[in-house]
């Protein structure tokens, strides 16, 4: 959830190129033959090769990515090479060759323009099934206390609960990484609030505060999205801010509206949606629902399972939704 979602940064994401070198795919390429799966899957007669997925670092991604990877692994016998790339470094690895799939995309039309559109080297995989959230949020504690700060016209009244060392004077509004997908700089500038963003680092550190928050009482408003775990550990209550229209956003220094739901979905290299490999057929059929990638999310995150035992686990509590993934023998 990076850089831009319907054309909005987040922040800009300063990259070597280099850095898509980190951790790179060894072995076969894709559509190169590998050993087959053994487990008798469908697919298996098909030689899978060599698959290479970005990780974005937030856990639902981290979910979705894992769930694909143990399926192209035990199911298809393909060789899963997954990457921690920011949001717009993934998309880079398009037109290099180093990344086959995105498998959780927050729009990002700018980025869809670039390597969809102009460098014809990255194609749509279809919808994840899930639907995305962004906005501002609240603890349980403050909304009940304070009923009205739901409506963003009170936010500078309550501005001075919010102040931190690091806003300088103003209310804080806390983000996440500085490579999610934010319009939240503009909209205080816009909407003349007494704020201030400043960044937590991490989607954890966000789950901390508002965990921190609603547990000692004490004052917190920040950025947060769904599909999330969390929102089932604490119900966080969204600022209603002014309503979005198509195309409110469409100048990102000017924007002065809440977010739109987002569609989210996959992106493949193009090369990779041309192998024949039934890991792409797998991508693209792959779709689930919130509580799906919340499940496998709050299996990482809270239970603190390895990615790859939440996978496993999931499915196989889950062996009708899989099989629909898989592509015909």
């Amino acid at each position: 959830m990076t850089a831009k979602r319907i054309g909005q940064p987040r922040a800009i994401v300063l990259v070597v190129a280099t850095g898509l070198l980190v951790s790179a795919c060894g072995g076969a390429k894709v559509g190169e033959s590998t050993a087959a799966s053994s487990d008798g899957g469908q697919g298996a007669n098909k030689q899978c090769g060599s698959v290479t997925i970005a990780v974005n670092p937030w856990v639902g991604y981290e979910a979705n990515a894992a769930v694909i990877a143990h399926v192209a692994e035990k199911k298809l016998g393909c060789k899963v090479t997954k990457k921690d790339l920011k949001e717009e470094v993934a998309w880079q690895g398009f037109a290099t060759g180093q990344v086959d799939a995105v498998v959780e995309n927050w729009a990002h039309d700018d980025l869809k323009k670039k390597y969809i559109e102009d460098q014809k080297v990255a194609v749509s995989a279809g919808p994840t099934g899930n639907k995305g959230v962004i906005g501002w949020y609240v603890p349980p504690w403050m909304a009940e206390k304070y009923p009205d700060i739901t409506d963003w016209k009170n936010l500078n009244k309550y501005a001075a609960l919010f102040k931190s060392s690091e806003s300088g004077g103003k209310g804080q509004l806390l983000d996440g990484d500085p490579s999610f997908v934010t319009n939240d700089a503009a909209l205080v500038k816009n909407l003349n609030l007494d704020y201030k963003v400043v960044y937590a680092g991490s989607e954890a550190a966000l789950i901390t505060g508002f965990r921190q928050a609603e547990k000692q009482k004490t004052p917190m408003i920040g950025y947060f999205y769904e599909p999330q775990w969390f929102l089932s550990e604490v119900k966080l209550v969204k600022v209603n801010l002014p309503k979005y229209t198509e195309g409110c956003d469409a100048d990102a220094e000017k924007v002065a509206c809440d977010y739109p739901l987002y569609e989210l979905d996959k992106i493949v290299s193009k090369k990779f949606a041309d192998s024949g490999s039934p890991a792409y057929e797998l991508v693209k059929n792959f779709t689930w629902t919130n509580d799906d990638q919340n499940t496998v999310a709050k299996y990482i995150s809270e239970d603190k399972m390895t990615a790859e035992d939440a996978a496993e686990k999931w499915v196989n509590d889950n062996p009708d939704k899989v099989k629909a993934w898989l592509p015909a023998s």
